[in-house]
């Protein structure tokens, strides 16, 4: 990968403090999959001074654009980072590096997919609803927030999708959290994946390790040569895996020699830029990663 420059081609607030940013970066749209990061760096005075990755939330292949979601407020002395995304205006330069980690894998038998998501983290998930629907898959998304404001606008999702809400203080949707949601979805979903924080996470990975006593049966059945060893971590073993998760850690370098995104995997350190972001949810130590 090397940095390529970029474009802002649209910024538009979809929440409080919440703006989506569209960039044309077709060479990186057209390589991106669910569950993938960039890498953005405004080259403008007052920008960002490093690196720092975002979900890509969309990608649109015929006008070569991708979209992430950043957080942006405006102050009285100009904006600066996490702010930055606020000053931002189309035609604004930048450099982007990417697609960057390895991507959330789907079943090719899987017909039922359940998303879940909380708080901004939704956008880590966005491709593969669009991903899901383009196959003729079957989606529910469970979106946790604190309150209505800041629910993921449903007009930004496809009229395919079921869209399914929880808040905090009750103001739209279900009163309680995402974690009140799965249990009347974990049946009929073949796979499922989230984003959240760590904690949250944690907390879904303990759902999913309960899953197979509560419905007393797997959703999918064994394919051929389902006895031989499947390596851990591969697209393969994390296909068969029923939840998968995209972890939100900061990644600095992107090339995996830094190790300032480590995390503490079931079997040793996983560093999310190369072995992640995207990651089965028994392949994390969720009692050290939390």
């Amino acid at each position: 990968m090397r940095p390529l420059g970029a474009e802002l081609v649209e910024q538009r607030e979809i929440g409080p403090g919440q703006w989506l940013l569209a960039w044309h970066a077709p060479a990186i749209a057209a390589g991106a999959r669910a569950g993938q990061a960039v890498h953005v760096r405004t080259v403008e005075p007052g920008g960002m001074p490093l690196r720092r990755p975002f979900p890509i939330a969309t990608t649109d292949l015929s006008s070569g654009t991708l979209t992430i979601q950043a957080a942006g407020r405006a102050g009285p002395t100009g904006s600066s980072p996490p702010a930055w995304a606020a000053s931002l205006r189309p035609g604004d330069p930048a450099d982007l590096l990417g697609p960057v980690g390895r991507p959330l894998e789907v079943d090719s038998r899987s017909r039922h997919l359940l998303l879940m998501a909380e708080g901004p983290a939704i956008a880590a998930l966005r491709l593969l609803i669009d991903e899901a629907v383009r196959g003729g898959r079957s989606v529910v998304l469970l979106h946790g927030a604190a309150t209505a404001a800041s629910v993921y606008p449903s007009s930004l999702l496809p009229d395919e999708v079921e869209y399914v809400v929880a808040t905090e203080d009750g103001s739209l949707g279900h009163r309680g959290s995402l974690l009140d949601l799965v249990l009347g979805y974990e049946a009929w979903a073949d796979q499922a994946f989230a984003a959240a924080p760590a904690s949250r996470l944690g907390e879904l990975a303990a759902l999913a390790t309960g899953r197979k006593t509560r419905l007393g049966v797997a959703t999918l059945g064994r394919k051929r040569g389902g006895g031989r060893p499947i390596q851990p971590g591969s697209p393969e073993a994390r296909r068969k895996a029923w939840l998968q998760v995209v972890l939100g850690q900061g990644i600095g370098c992107a090339a995996g020699t830094c190790l300032g995104c480590v995390v503490a995997g079931a079997s040793g350190q996983l560093r999310v830029c190369r072995e992640g972001p995207a990651f089965a949810a028994d392949e994390i130590d969720w009692e050290r990663a939390s």
